[in-house]
């Protein structure tokens, strides 16, 4: 069994400028297929737009609001909702009011396969 704890876990910014813990993923874990962190984007700063050639995601939001764009649509998002972020899809989050979620990648989140044109 690998148990991993969010608060034992070290903060670092992605590429995209959002702030993770990583729960389980290919730096910490025997992962194969997936990862899962936890991301925080403060209220009033967003995300850069980007996508990702190979890597599906899920967001969870757990607390905040924020407005999430995905391929130009853009829906206001609070606890409770998921998002679904297919592969190849231009994406961002802003926070409304401080945002914390989960994010799930699948395969495992990795730097390599995150795009900015």
């Amino acid at each position: 069994m690998t148990l991993r704890r969010i608060a034992e876990q070290v903060p670092f910014t992605t590429k995209d400028g959002s702030t993770i813990r990583s729960i389980l993923d290919l730096s910490n874990a025997p992962v194969r297929n997936q990862s899962l962190a936890e991301a925080t984007v403060p209220s009033g700063v967003a995300t850069e737009r980007h996508y990702h050639r190979v890597s599906e995601e899920f967001y969870f939001v757990l607390e905040g609001r924020g407005l999430m764009e995905v391929d130009g649509v853009e829906r206001e998002v609070g606890p409770g909702d998921g998002v679904l972020i297919p592969p190849g899809a231009w994406h961002r989050i802003t926070g409304i009011e401080g945002l914390r979620f989960l994010c799930c990648c699948a395969p495992a989140y990795a730097h390599g396969d995150t795009y900015f044109v």
